[in-house]
């Protein structure tokens, strides 16, 4: 070989490392907290946005809202926040990690999830009082359950149900998990005889393990998922491009397609679309998305 062809090669070497080098350090790190729930979604949503952006690299933290809000609050790094519920936005917001607007993305809907084989013979929220079913939920302040206990609530002051309703029904609660996700995993498992997930939950993979049994409107609880960028994020343009993502038609195609609720047409921020209160008092009744 000449030393001619030497150099040549070398330089092509040189200039494929300082490119390699070049290209590394032009990644960027999206860290994306989000709602135990939305682990399928947002997994797809995060390989199409990445797609689109391929110097990006999406990285999730995926769990109970309640736990990562936790986690802000203490410090945990981040880009985004995703909840389950509004309170848990609320949480972070108030320790003073995020003061940009936040936004409705997807709403939820609770059902009734049971082993395939059904072995406690659950048909309806009724069948959830019979003695001996071994009921599981998530734990307290895991948004689910905080919807959860809600729609117990307005059955007990329903006439056909009443305290005495609710008061079996949380007789027969043997086990309280970290997330939604737990809480399917144990009646997938057949470690119980039912519990109270959102419909999104039962994906494809646990289908043929967990059967969804619907609840009815009038006491059905609809989950409002709030997003919003963190006010320390080391990639704010990066992170708000995220969050429009997740808002287009592209990204509401995703959620839709993974059993959620697309936001509500006149969503906006936060403030202009609170939560769904439970009570039965509620001026309008809202459709099955929870809009009103």
């Amino acid at each position: 070989m000449s030393v001619k062809s030497f150099a040549v090669i070398a330089l092509v070497a040189v200039q494929f490392l300082m490119l390699s080098k070049g290209g590394a350090q032009d990644t960027q790190t999206l860290t994306v907290f989000a709602a135990a729930s939305l682990t399928d979604a947002f997994t797809e949503i995060g390989d199409a946005f990445a797609e689109q952006n391929p110097e990006v690299e999406v990285v999730f933290n995926f769990g109970s809202s309640s736990t990562l809000a936790t986690q802000l609050v203490e410090g945990a790094p981040a880009d985004l926040f995703a909840s389950a519920n509004v309170r848990q936005m609320e949480v972070a917001q108030e320790a003073g990690r995020i003061d940009e607007p936040i936004e409705i993305f997807a709403r939820n809907r609770l059902v009734i999830a049971v082993p395939v084989d059904n072995p406690a013979n659950i048909h309806s929220l009724a069948d959830l009082a019979e003695p001996g079913v071994l009921l599981v939920l998530a734990a307290p302040e895991v948004p689910v359950r905080t919807y959860t206990d809600a729609m117990f609530e307005l059955l007990a002051a329903d006439e056909d149900y009443g305290a005495e309703y609710q008061d079996a029904v949380y007789a027969n609660l043997v086990s309280e998990e970290d997330n939604v996700r737990q809480v399917v995993a144990k009646l997938a498992l057949g470690e119980a005889d039912a519990g109270i997930v959102y419909q999104s939950d039962i994906t494809p993979d646990v289908a043929d393990e967990v059967l969804a049994i619907e609840i009815p409107d009038a006491f059905n609880q609809i989950a409002t998922y709030p997003i919003a960028t963190l006010n320390d994020s080391a990639n704010p343009e990066l992170a708000r491009a995220f969050v429009d993502f997740v808002l287009s038609d592209d990204g509401q195609a995703i959620l839709t397609g993974w059993g959620f609720a697309p936001r509500c047409p006149d969503d906006a921020t936060i403030e202009a679309t609170p939560e769904v209160e439970a009570t039965p008092e509620a001026e309008e009744t809202p459709d099955a998305a929870g809009c009103r």
